[in-house]
């Protein structure tokens, strides 16, 4: 299973591809920044171009948005929101299946407490992952790792076990 991990923001918005096969892998990792004088409008339109453009290069197998539910400045968050919108617009029509995680669900699942500070993820992340990333990419990271470490056990766990080999596809029932 591959997951293509976003940290969505209306300046910068991270991204990570995060492979679960025998063992943890990133594939590929970076930041989407549009220019800072931009107005908003041209800021979304970029982003969301950007994540299509990821999605149908990297073709990943499901998508982590981190979701943003509180904050100070209650303009800050509607922008936010409106960020988030069009990632998950983008993901939607790349067809690529997107899982909200909250900030607290990412910390919790990379450094073992939902408190924990954006340098204690990134430190986390690259310990994971073997690999110094800028912060919005090492977020992402946490996302796509915090939605595999629950949804690529569950993929496997439901794939039927593979056939005995040298059996033909046949399975000997048990006899008794």
């Amino acid at each position: 299973m591959r997951i293509l991990g976003v940290d969505p923001g209306s300046r910068a918005t991270g991204w990570a591809l995060v492979a679960f096969e025998s063992s943890v892998r990133l594939e590929e990792a970076g930041v989407l920044r549009p220019a800072s004088g931009l107005p908003l409008g041209r800021r979304l339109l970029l982003m969301h171009d950007g994540i299509a453009s990821l999605a149908s290069r990297l073709a990943p197998d499901a998508a982590a948005v981190e979701r943003v539910y509180a904050g100070v400045n209650p303009q800050s968050l509607i922008t936010l929101g409106e960020a988030r919108g069009v990632l998950l617009l983008a993901l939607a029509r790349a067809g690529v299946p997107a899982a909200e995680v909250t900030p607290a669900e990412v910390k919790r699942a990379v450094t073992g407490t939902g408190a924990a500070a954006k340098e204690q993820v990134r430190r986390m992340v690259e310990a994971l992952v073997g690999r110094r990333l800028p912060l919005d990419a090492a977020v992402a990271a946490a996302a796509a790792l915090a939605h595999g470490f629950v949804a690529a056990p569950r993929a496997a766990r439901s794939r039927p076990p593979a056939p005995p080999e040298g059996s033909g596809g046949w399975r000997r029932r048990p006899s008794g």
